[in-house]
Parts: C-alpha cells; structure tokens; sequence
C-alpha cells in the first residue's frame, strides 16, 4: 500500500544523504585549497565533484535522488611563480589545485539550502503524521 508521507520522507532523506555526501566533498576541496605536491613539480590536490542523479525506488513508488559518482575536475593546475616554494619545479613554478573558491562557496550555499529544505520536508511531514493521529484520537 503507497503511504504519501512515508514516500514524502523516504524522498526527502534522500535529498539529505546526497546534499551531505555534497557539502562533505565541498569541504574537503575547500580544505584542500592550496594544498601542493609533495615533491618538486608533482601534481597537487585535484578538485572533486559530485554526480547526483535520480533513481526510481519501487517501495516508495517515487524517484529518489543519490550520488551516482564522486570524480575528480578536468579543470587544469593553477601554476604560479614561486621558486622558494618546496614543491616548486626546475623553473620555480608550482602547480596549485583546481579550486576556485567561489565555486566551492556556491556550491556549499546552494547544497546547505538544499539541505535545508528537505529537512523542512520531513519536519512537514513529521507535523502531517501528529496532526492525523490527534484527529483519530478526537474522533
């Protein structure tokens, strides 16, 4: 039997599970900023992006969303002159990481935001289920 708020939560969960998995990546390209190789002219922290998809859950009748992959950005190396740097190569440059950080910033906004709603969502939800139950207990 198709419950409507038990669909509503089981959705809403999943938009929780794939905008952590989201913020976690985020933060860790946001940690990992200016991170540089670990030896002479070696590549640096590559940037990592996450895939969310929607997937149809035949129990609750309805698309869920997951992370379908978490890849790394194409994105090239940021190099800078600094050839008193220990990662720095033969001609003193130094890859940094791919990260933007305003890039990161939206996406860390935009992922808390969705966050937030699904969270509302099963708040809502939560609200429905206790209301129901007062007007059985009432009638």
């Amino acid at each position: 039997m198709f419950d409507p708020l038990k669909a509503t939560t089981r959705i809403a969960s999943s938009g929780l599970e794939a905008q952590g998995a989201r913020m976690r990546v985020v933060a860790q390209n946001l940690a990992n900023s200016r991170s540089t190789g670990a030896t002479p002219g070696a590549d640096p922290y590559t940037r990592k992006t996450v895939q969310i998809a929607g997937q149809f859950d035949r129990m609750v009748g309805a698309e869920l969303v997951a992370v379908k992959a978490v890849g790394t950005d194409a994105t090239p190396f940021r190099v800078e002159h600094d050839p008193g740097n220990p990662a720095a190569d033969a001609e003193g440059n130094v890859k940094y990481p791919n990260v933007d950080m305003t890039v990161e910033m939206a996406d860390m906004r935009e992922a808390s935001r969705s966050y937030s709603a699904n969270l509302q969502m099963i708040k809502q939800a939560r609200s429905l289920v206790a209301m129901t139950i007062d007007l059985l207990r009432a009638g």
